[in-house]
């Protein structure tokens, strides 16, 4: 008789998502369906912990006189530190995959190579670009909104990746963190996470009064649905999900709320 595993604790979780999605010094203690479940659902909060830390020096730099340049440049290369760029990396990769036209099995191919094409080179940098601006323009309206953005940005970014581990979402690889998560959370949790992310970042937005928190509220569900609908072309072209996927989720979700926090 096969003994059951048990259930993970909430460490457990905590340890998946933060060791998985950053590079804090986090040990992961477990390494099975139960605890990818819980992590993916945690991935929020890993997003959050991005984000205040971005929100801090992009604030602190501000505040010292550095300027919104600075401050959004700042700002923007602390998530490609605190995961050691492997979510922009995962963007390029997925882009040159997209970008290549050819079969599943041979775009597959292409993203798993260490080089990157043309069309990642250009994603990557028009994404960063886009990035850049957005929280130049935010950060010129003060420290508090370019801090609120970089904040909701990171928490969005990790609530598409909830939403990409829901049930019925296969994995394209037999390897890699796509198959350790891919289907790893019950759909009605995930639809429940991204509830939540998305109440959060309203109230975020609530220091701003009314229309900043629908502002923040509807950016955060204009992320979320960009990764939605990118999650859904890349199951169309490679069969399922990977962790350069993952990884063109976060960063699409993140800068959709980003630029849409910018305007207006």
């Amino acid at each position: 008789m096969t003994d059951t595993p048990a259930p993970p604790a909430p460490s457990d979780a905590l340890r998946f998502a933060f060791g998985t999605l950053t590079v804090l010094p986090v040990r992961l203690t477990r390494w099975d369906g139960e605890a990818a479940r819980g992590g993916m659902l945690c991935a929020p909060l890993a997003g959050l912990v991005v984000g205040l830390c971005a929100a801090a020096l992009g604030a602190a730099l501000l505040l010292l006189g550095g300027g919104p340049l600075l401050a959004a440049v700042a700002t923007a290369a602390v998530p490609a530190v605190l995961t050691r760029g492997l979510h922009l990396d995962g963007l390029a990769d997925t882009a040159d995959g997209l970008g290549s036209g050819k079969p599943a099995e041979e775009a597959l191919r292409i993203m798993k190579q260490s080089d990157i094409g043309p069309f990642g080179v250009v994603t990557l940098l028009f994404a960063l670009l886009a990035q850049v601006a957005a929280l130049d323009a935010l950060y010129a309206d003060g420290w508090a909104r370019g801090a609120v953005a970089a904040v909701v940005a990171a928490t969005v970014a990790r609530g598409a990746l909830t939403l990409a581990s829901r049930a019925g979402v296969p994995a394209a690889r037999p390897e890699g963190l796509g198959a350790a998560v891919a289907g790893a959370v019950p759909v009605r949790a995930a639809l429940l996470c991204a509830g939540v992310v998305a109440a959060g970042c309203a109230a975020a937005g609530a220091a701003f009064g009314a229309y900043g928190a629908l502002h923040a509220g509807l950016a955060a569900l204009l992320g979320l649905g960009l990764g939605e609908m990118l999650l859904r072309h890349c199951r169309r072209r490679f069969g399922g999900v990977t962790g350069d996927v993952f990884g063109a989720l976060a960063e699409s979700a993140g800068l959709t709320a980003l630029v849409a926090l910018s305007l207006g």
